[in-house]
């Protein structure tokens, strides 16, 4: 399969805090990559990059073969890339309708709109319980599959993912994997940025490791799984 995003010798700064440095990472089309490393290696950053949140500094990216480093956050949107981000962000005081509609309200395709909303559904069966919901009412795992909607509705081609297991209980971070997994299995390309360093690999073909902003290892999931240095630092062995 071709590569949907490439990353090449990619930095980028908060003003003078060099945040990533010369990084360079792939996802091939269809397929799901985790970016792991501990906390403030630049994950979060890296994803932030790539939706031009973050301005780049120096390096390319490449989505579909066109360099996106200088689109306004906007069009990296309207072009087919979606970030689902950490820290449950829906909009609290509006409905769980409102939140997924508004994930759509840059689209003129009112027909596949619908399509979509009833698809997300399907995917979600407990957002369709709670539609009349106010989203802050919700429960944490609720929310997190809320936000995994509304970027559905933007019908993406690459999804990025900021740490959807986060403060989740086992068996809401299994559910939430599930989807997670489901949405591959129908196509979707995610990049996955997860502290579960040991779900991350069992869900993913392909692995970076970051650390303090570079790059530091990358691999075939099932091989780093089986590095010692990777389950002594990251898996707990």
């Amino acid at each position: 399969m071709p590569d949907l995003l490439e990353l090449t010798g990619v930095s980028a700064s908060y003003g003078r805090i060099q945040a990533l440095s010369n990084v360079s990472l792939r996802v091939q089309e269809g397929s799901v990559v985790a970016l792991l490393g501990s906390n403030g290696a630049g994950k979060t950053t890296t994803l932030n990059t790539i939706s031009r949140l973050v301005p780049v500094t120096s390096g390319s990216i490449l989505f579909d073969g066109k360099p996106i480093e200088n689109w306004p956050s906007h069009k990296v949107v309207e072009g087919g890339i979606a970030q689902v981000p950490e820290g449950r962000e829906v909009f609290r005081d509006m409905s769980v309708r409102e939140n997924l509609e508004l994930g759509a309200y840059r689209r003129k395709d009112t027909a596949a709109v619908r399509s979509d909303f009833e698809r997300v559904l399907d995917y979600f069966p407990k957002l369709k319980e709670r539609l009349q919901q106010r989203a802050g009412t919700l429960s944490g795992g609720e929310q997190q599959m809320l936000l995994i909607g509304r970027a559905l509705m933007m019908r993406p081609r690459l999804l990025l993912l900021d740490e959807p297991s986060l403060g989740l209980s086992p068996v809401l971070v299994q559910q939430i994997f599930g989807i997670i997994d489901r949405l591959h299995k129908d196509g979707l390309t995610i990049l996955l940025v997860e502290q579960n360093a040991a779900i991350a690999l069992a869900c993913s073909r392909y692995a970076y490791i970051l650390e303090n902003g570079e790059m530091a290892l990358q691999g075939l999931s099932d091989q780093l799984r089986r590095d010692d240095g990777v389950r002594r630092t990251y898996l707990g062995h």
